[in-house]
């Protein structure tokens, strides 16, 4: 007998949908690959580090941070950012939720 696969509640659709709109700009994810790389929040600015303009940074920086992906002050003089590790776990497993919803289906279309 097939598992039958539980669908997101409706908490988890809003949170996955904020989630993987923030996720969906490649300025972004080169953002998210910048800070994960590193072993501790990253003190500074990054358009120092990466090829992009401080206000799209900034810019990209607030959507990452709205959406619960990264934490830290985005502001200046206080400039200081790291993945939030915890909400990064749960965005994890809500992606890998809904992911799965589609494993143990055969589609034909």
């Amino acid at each position: 007998m097939e598992t039958v696969k539980q669908p997101l509640q409706p908490a988890e659709v809003e949170m996955v949908a904020r989630m993987a709109k923030a996720l969906g700009h490649p300025t972004r994810i080169e953002i998210l690959v910048f800070l994960a790389s590193r072993d501790s929040c990253f003190f500074g600015n990054i358009h120092d580090e990466l090829p992009m303009a401080k206000s799209t940074v900034s810019q990209h920086l607030k959507e990452l941070k709205d959406a619960g992906l990264i934490q830290g002050e985005i502001e200046t003089p206080k400039v200081r950012y790291c993945i939030h590790k915890e909400n990064w776990e749960i965005a994890r497993k809500l992606f890998s939720n809904l992911f799965d919803l589609f494993d143990w289906k055969e589609m034909h279309c």
